[in-house]
């Protein structure tokens, strides 16, 4: 797959397109001015550059998402996990547990997750 990051900018413009999506390409143009300050021409090279990277379309003169806000980050999750663990989920749970001890919440919700995959229903 290829790289999707996001800086923080992308991001914050990326959110606007998932929260309101679908929409003309001029309601994104006046909601990047409303909540980035960004000029006409910023939004439309900023879009096209996120188009071009498969996670949003822009036909017609109206913006949907390629790609889930949930999709995107399952693969970046993926993405990091196999660079920086080789691929291996416990090893990455070995090194997060590591830094921060989880609530018994977390533990239970994990262990939740991890039954419900083993049955077949993840």
């Amino acid at each position: 797959m290829e790289e999707k990051g996001l800086g923080r900018v992308e991001a914050r413009f990326a959110d606007i397109v998932w929260e309101h999506a679908p929409l003309k390409s001029g309601e994104l143009v006046k909601l990047c001015e409303k909540e980035l300050s960004w000029k006409k021409s910023t939004t439309y090279t900023v879009l096209k550059k996120l188009c071009a990277r498969g996670l949003f379309r822009n036909e017609n003169g109206v913006v949907t998402a390629a790609l889930s806000r949930g999709d995107f980050y399952a693969a970046q999750s993926e993405q990091f996990v196999s660079e920086t663990f080789a691929g291996s989920l416990p090893a990455f749970i070995a090194a997060f547990t590591s830094q921060k001890k989880l609530t018994p919440q977390e533990v239970a919700e994990i262990r939740a997750m991890i039954d419900a995959y083993g049955k077949g229903e993840g």
